[in-house]
């Protein structure tokens, strides 16, 4: 309830956002096992990419805290009325921005758009996993029939 009542407003600085939500005395901090930062945007960070990775290192390393990043590429017009980003790219350079700042602080990357799905390191695990599963049953079979199904 509380993310559907949220408004879009503000700039994409990351930067600022990031440190304000690790900078924070979490209460009761030593109760929780993991910390986790989601971060739902629709645009590029205002800094560069390199500069925020190795913050996100640095702020996640040593300890259980993961930033996720939800990324909701919309694929209308941009209406020339509205706010100039102070940094541009295509949603596919967005994606890869927030691809390599994800890693760097070990947390999950989900691109969605109006027509679904494009990518999600959750589903990537479960098709890998489904893959896996798979693999282990053609190994399976190939052992039983090898054998003639008789038993050793």
């Amino acid at each position: 309830r509380w993310v559907l009542s949220l408004q879009c407003k503000g700039s994409r600085n990351f930067m600022s956002a990031l440190r304000r939500a690790v900078e924070v005395d979490f209460k009761d901090k030593d109760k929780h096992k993991s910390q986790g930062i989601y971060l739902l945007t629709t645009g590029i960070p205002d800094q560069e990419t390199h500069t925020l990775s190795a913050y996100a290192a640095e702020t996640c390393s040593g300890c259980d805290l993961q930033l996720h990043v939800c990324l909701f590429s919309v694929m209308a017009d941009v209406d020339s009325s509205s706010v100039v980003p102070a940094r541009y790219a295509n949603p596919a350079e967005t994606a890869g921005a927030f691809k390599e700042i994800v890693q760097a602080a070990n947390g999950r990357f989900h691109w969605f758009g109006e027509a679904g799905i494009f990518e999600s390191d959750d589903i990537n695990i479960i098709v890998s996993e489904m893959e896996k599963a798979i693999s282990y049953s053609h190994k399976v079979c190939m052992l039983c029939f090898s054998s003639g199904g008789k038993k050793s």
